[in-house]
């Protein structure tokens, strides 16, 4: 005989709207939230709207979303969908701040798929740095670094090289060029700003 998969449900989820200010970050939380990763998260709502839900406490802790409440700060948002899981324990609350980070952490990579689907999204002109990779990391992905070793120029190792490369970004106004730093910076591309 099967389980009844709903015999897993501590209580059916609800989604719910919650004042941003209201939402208390755990204190203990061990995972940790760089601004460049607050920026990826930002830019990943703004391109694909709201799409996990908070996970809070009775009492508004959050338990899961840390990273997804900073980026809602940083887009100026009022409310957040959440969903209350009021029936867990401390223990079990505690626990589960920590498994959720960690068991999406224990998953791999299919590197022929992922390297497909990342060539696909870039032929159709899709901004790469909202998917969350940095730009060395998409590189070896998508099998360019491969390439690129076999057909380096050979380099004469008695000159220090100084050249640099740079591309202008001309952005609609101040937000949008925030945004845009924000994104390359988390990155890892050294950004100047330049207002004229």
């Amino acid at each position: 005989m099967g389980l009844n998969p709903n015999e897993h449900m501590k209580t059916p989820p609800v989604i719910v709207s919650r004042k941003v200010d209201d939402l208390i970050p755990y204190a203990r939380n061990s995972r940790t939230h760089s601004d460049a990763q607050v920026a990826q998260i930002a830019a990943s709502v703004r391109e694909f709207g709201w799409t996990n839900p908070v996970l809070v406490d009775g009492e508004n802790g959050i338990i899961a979303g840390h990273g997804r409440v900073l980026a809602a700060r940083k887009l100026g948002m009022e409310e957040v969908p959440c969903i209350e899981l009021a029936g867990l324990s401390d223990t079990q609350r505690r626990a589960y701040i920590i498994a959720d980070n960690k068991l999406a952490m224990n998953a791999g990579w299919d590197d022929e798929l992922l390297a497909l689907e990342l060539g696909e999204l870039h032929a159709a002109d899709f901004d790469m740095a909202l998917l969350g990779f940095d730009a060395g990391e998409l590189s070896a992905a998508m099998g360019l670094d491969e390439e690129l070793d076999g057909d380096a120029p050979k380099i004469d190792e008695g000159i220090d090289y100084k050249e640099k490369f740079a591309i202008i970004v001309e952005c609609a106004g101040e937000a949008e060029q925030q945004a845009t730093f924000e994104r390359l910076d988390g990155m890892g591309f050294t950004c100047k700003v330049l207002v004229n």
